[in-house]
């Protein structure tokens, strides 16, 4: 049985603080590494950033999730420590829940959903 591991992907709304957008999830079943966003956490971006600001987290969000793939946890890793003032994600972390797509839902629906 495959155990979930997990990261956040956050928009940095004030760095300095420490206050973020979830804005999406990287799951890791053992396999498969894959990515789920909100399109409306994103688009909250858009009132928050300049243009150009907004389209960088949005071309950098939209690429990560590209065919719903990352090849592998190394770049979640690298991506963690290397974020910067508009993005971040965080390290990856264990779930003990089995990787089923419930429970991958579960985990979009707990840190990302809106609602």
């Amino acid at each position: 049985m495959n155990k979930l591991q997990y990261s956040i992907i956050f928009g940095e709304i004030r760095p300095e603080i420490s206050e973020r957008l979830s804005l999406g999830v990287i799951v890791v079943d053992g396999e498969n590494i894959s990515v789920k966003y909100s399109n409306k956490k994103l688009q909250v971006l858009k009132s928050l950033y300049s243009q150009k600001e907004y389209d960088f987290v949005g071309r950098v969000v939209r690429g990560l999730s590209r065919n719903n793939k990352i090849p592998s946890e190394g770049i979640v890793n690298y991506l963690s420590r290397y974020s910067n003032n508009l993005l971040s994600i965080s390290k990856l972390q264990w779930i003990d829940l089995e990787a089923t797509e419930k429970s991958k839902q579960w985990l979009y629906d707990t840190y990302v959903k809106v609602g």
